[in-house]
């Protein structure tokens, strides 16, 4: 039967994410999940939430979140843009930002849903090489372009530029905008904060998923000039003015305030980074030096699809990328001490 109307959807490869096994019996490092529970006066919003509540609209401006985000960061509250998540944040700011006929440019290695948005809002796009070691030659940057984006520390290598790097590609990219993703600079990375004071074309995009547990509610903000805030808001509202529900605003609110605990889990994981890419060291692995909460590594023997399989069947996931430069090295997010012991133990007795 003819079906005319098939030539007018819209073609598009879309995003996959990643594996999400739904079993008990399981060690997870393949999301870069945090291995620990959000603060407990998240806790406490869930268990005291006044369900009747959501028979309303939630606060469409978040002003409470909002905030608390401009007290921690030390910039005002028409400095803070809320979103379902950072990749919600970041997809808005590509449709907001990015509307020159100029490629953008972002490293060759890196988010596979960059490429994604790219295709979904017809952006012209210029991939740059890491160097052989996984890491950002800002010079390769110093040409026009219509836009930068750099994950800060990057994913999956976990490597992170220092500021002053950061400082170096803002002035080179001043008829831009520039955005710093920064999903996982709570892991030991400096963030680029401090130099929205003195770059309005910045933006810097975080998420709650990562350091704050999370990653089950969909929270993400960016920061930035008072200009770049007010077109993603006028953006989001051109579609949906409440991405951000009432449940979600309360506990994120509870997770900021809860610096003490934040900074605790931050450490926490630090620590068991640490330890866990020392024991993969002895084991014969290359591990990329990290400053996220996962580790990049790859073995000089065994090929990382047959470990990935290997830890597989002992109920152990991991993340392997079968794309180019990388097909021989393995993502393994940092859990508890526990979770990363029983993975060196289970490879040990593989290798």
């Amino acid at each position: 039967m003819d079906k005319p109307f098939l030539d007018k959807l819209r073609k598009i490869d879309p995003y996959v994410p990643g594996e999400q096994p739904q079993a008990k019996d399981i060690i997870k490092l393949n999301a870069n999940e945090n291995p620990y529970p959000p603060a407990p006066g998240v806790q406490e919003v869930l268990r005291t939430f006044d369900a009747s509540s959501l028979a309303l609209y939630p606060d469409a401006n978040g002003k409470r979140l909002k905030t608390v985000l401009a007290e921690r960061f030390g910039v005002k509250t028409a400095q803070v843009f809320l979103g379902n998540g950072s990749d919600d944040v970041l997809a808005l700011a590509f449709q907001s930002f990015f509307c020159s006929d100029k490629p953008i440019l972002y490293p060759d290695i890196t988010y596979s849903f960059y490429p994604v948005w790219c295709d979904l809002f017809r952006i012209p796009y210029e991939t740059v090489p890491l160097s052989e070691d996984f890491c950002v030659n800002i010079r390769n940057y110093d040409k026009p372009n219509g836009g930068v984006v750099l994950p800060n520390p990057n994913a999956p290598t976990g490597r992170a530029l220092p500021l002053d790097a950061i400082e170096d590609l803002l002035q080179h990219n001043t008829d831009c905008i520039v955005i710093i993703d920064e999903a996982y600079v709570d892991f030991g990375a400096n963030s680029a904060v401090s130099l929205l004071k003195r770059y309005e074309n910045l933006l810097i995009v975080q998420t709650m998923s990562k350091s704050r547990s999370l990653a089950g509610l969909r929270i993400g903000y960016a920061l930035g000039s008072e200009t770049l805030i007010a077109t993603l808001e006028a953006v989001k509202n051109s579609y949906n003015s409440y991405t951000m529900d009432a449940i979600a605003l309360a506990a994120g609110e509870a997770a900021v305030r809860d610096e003490m605990y934040f900074q605790q889990i931050c450490r926490k994981v630090i620590a068991t980074r640490e330890r866990a890419a020392e024991a993969l060291r002895g084991l014969g692995f290359t591990v990329s030096p990290s400053l996220s909460n996962f580790l990049f590594v790859t073995h000089h023997k065994k090929e990382a699809s047959v470990i990935f399989e290997y830890l597989r069947q002992k109920n152990i996931f991991i993340r392997y990328f079968k794309l180019p430069r990388i097909d021989n090295y393995l993502r393994i997010t940092v859990g508890t001490d526990e979770q990363m012991d029983k993975l060196i133990a289970a490879l040990k007795e593989f290798l």
